[in-house]
């Protein structure tokens, strides 16, 4: 049996392997209860990084703006 390694799932989970990787993986994970729940642990996890809502408050891209702004100042005299 081929050895899967955690890097191997997180390609795997991001369809980023071969075929002949992929089918290595789905015989280890029909047979490997601790890989399943390894596996299953990932998937929970990129679900709910995509529900995450990665966007900045206003008020750190106003600070952000406000800095630019003064900067451009500071080096146009």
């Amino acid at each position: 049996m081929t050895h899967i390694t955690q890097d191997d799932l997180v390609r795997y989970l991001y369809n980023e392997t071969s075929d002949q990787k992929s089918e290595l993986i789905k015989e280890a994970l029909a047979t490997d209860i601790n890989l399943k729940n390894q596996f299953d642990e990932m998937v929970l996890s990129k679900k709910s990084l995509e529900r995450t809502d990665l966007s900045p408050r206003q008020e750190s891209i106003d600070k952000i703006l406000a800095y630019a702004s003064q900067e451009k100042h500071l080096h146009s005299h």
